[in-house]
C-alpha cells in the first residue's frame, strides 16, 4: 500500500530553482576544491612536483588559502539553500523507478554525504577543534576527490535537465518568487563573507565578527595557531642553544654569533590552513648564507628539525628554490623584537609563499640535503 507522503506546495521545489542555486554552488565548490589542492600540494608535494613550486608571489599561499575558506563557507550557505529546494525528491514514491534510476539517487546520497562531511570538518578545522579520531589533513584530502568524482557523475546525469533549465523561459510565472529567493540567498552568502573574510583579506579586517581569528589580536602583532606549551618547549629547553648546521663543512653556531652575522629585514605574511593570515617584519640570516658557510652549492635543498618534543611538523624539507631565495630567513626578530617562546625564540623559519606549519619554529637543526 503507498504510504501517505507529505505533500509540497511550495513552487520553487522546481528543477529551474535548483539549477540557478546549483551554479553558485558549484563555482564555490570548484574553487574550494582547487584552492585546497594548491594548499595541500604546498604542504605535501609528490616528488616530482618539488623542483616545481612558486616562490612567489609572496603571498600566493595568504590568497589562495583565503579563498580556500571563503569559498566553503559560503558553500555551507548555498548547500542549505539546494537541499531546501531539492528535498521534497526524498519523499518521492517508489524510491527507486529502474537500475538506472536507482544508481542515480545513489550517487545523489554520495555527493550530498561526501559535501556535508566536507564542509562540516572544515567548518570545525578553522575552529580548531578535533572532536574525531583519524587525521583531518589526509581524510580531508581523499573526500575532496570523492566530491569532485560525484560531482561530475552528477552533472553528466543531470546534463539534459541542467540545459533545459539554464536560461530563463520566456512565460515563467515564479520568476519574480525566484529572484527574491535568489536575492535571499545571495545576501547570506555575502553576509557571512564580509565578516569571516577579513581574517585574510586586512581591508575588510573592519567586519571581522563571526571569524574564528583576528589576526589583530596578537602578540607581537602576529596570531599564534601552537604555543610553546602545546610543543613542550620552555626557555629551560633553549638554554645553551645552538644551531646545528649539517653539510659538507659542518658547525654549530650560537645566537650571540648568529646576531653578529649580517641580517635581513624582510616583509612577509604568515597565512595558515585555517584562512587567517598577517603580515609582519621578520629579521634575521638568510638560510642560503648559512648552507654557504657549511659547503652547500646553491640549489640545495634543506632538511629543518625543531625544539618541539611531538607535532606533524616538528621536521619540515624545504626545496631548494626556496631555500635559495634570500627572503628565507632563519628569523631572529619579528616588527623588530626578539622572538617570544610562543613566536619561536630563539630562532624560526620565515619563507615566502608558504603554509604557516611549513614556518618551523624553535629550529634546532638545519640540513643541505
Amino acid at each position: 500500500m503507498k504510504p501517505t507522503l507529505p505533500q509540497f506546495r511550495g513552487r520553487l521545489h522546481d528543477p529551474r530553482t535548483a539549477v540557478a542555486i546549483g551554479r553558485w554552488l558549484g563555482s564555490a565548490v570548484v574553487i574550494c576544491f582547487l584552492t585546497g589542492l594548491i594548499s595541500h600540494v604546498l604542504q605535501h608535494p609528490p616528488s616530482w612536483m618539488t623542483g616545481l613550486l612558486p616562490v612567489r608571489p609572496v603571498w600566493g599561499y595568504r590568497f589562495t588559502q583565503g579563498l580556500h575558506v571563503a569559498s566553503g563557507l559560503a558553500a555551507i550557505v548555498l548547500v542549505m539553500a539546494k537541499l531546501w529546494t531539492v528535498y521534497p525528491r526524498l519523499f518521492a514514491w517508489p524510491p527507486f523507478r529502474s537500475l538506472p534510476h536507482l544508481v542515480e539517487r545513489l550517487s545523489v546520497a554520495l555527493l550530498v554525504a561526501a559535501t556535508v562531511f566536507q564542509l562540516f570538518t572544515g567548518l570545525i578545522n578553522i575552529l580548531q577543534w578535533y572532536p574525531w579520531p583519524f587525521s583531518f589533513t589526509q581524510t580531508h584530502y581523499a573526500v575532496a576527490w570523492i566530491v569532485a568524482g560525484s560531482l561530475l557523475l552528477h552533472l553528466a546525469v543531470k546534463a539534459p535537465l541542467i540545459r533545459e533549465n539554464w536560461r530563463k523561459r520566456k512565460a515563467d510565472v515564479d520568476a519574480a518568487d525566484r529572484r527574491a529567493l535568489l536575492a535571499g540567498v545571495g545576501a547570506a552568502v555575502g553576509a557571512v563573507t564580509l565578516t569571516t573574510v577579513g581574517q585574510s583579506l586586512s581591508a575588510l579586517r573592519g567586519f571581522d565578527l563571526l571569524a574564528p581569528r583576528n589576526p589583530d589580536v596578537a602578540t607581537q602583532g602576529m596570531p599564534i595557531n601552537r604555543t610553546a606549551a602545546a610543543a613542550q618547549v620552555t626557555y629551560a629547553s633553549s638554554d645553551g642553544w645552538a644551531l646545528e648546521v649539517a653539510g659538507p663543512r659542518p658547525y654549530r653556531i650560537t645566537l650571540a654569533e648568529l646576531e653578529a652575522l649580517p641580517q635581513r629585514r624582510v616583509r612577509l605574511p604568515i597565512a595558515c590552513v585555517e584562512g587567517w593570515s598577517a603580515d609582519a617584519w621578520w629579521s634575521g640570516v638568510p638560510i642560503r648564507d648559512l648552507l654557504a658557510r657549511a659547503g652547500a652549492p646553491p640549489g640545495t635543498a634543506v632538511r629543518v628539525e625543531s625544539l618541539e618534543v611531538w607535532g606533524y611538523y616538528r621536521v619540515m624539507e624545504m626545496p631548494a628554490q626556496y631555500a635559495d631565495d634570500p627572503s628565507t630567513l632563519l628569523a631572529l626578530r619579528l616588527n623588530d623584537e626578539v622572538l617570544s617562546l610562543d613566536h619561536g625564540y630563539p630562532a624560526r623559519i620565515i619563507a615566502p609563499n608558504r603554509p604557516g606549519v611549513l614556518q618551523t619554529k624553535w629550529v634546532s637543526r638545519v640540513e643541505a640535503l
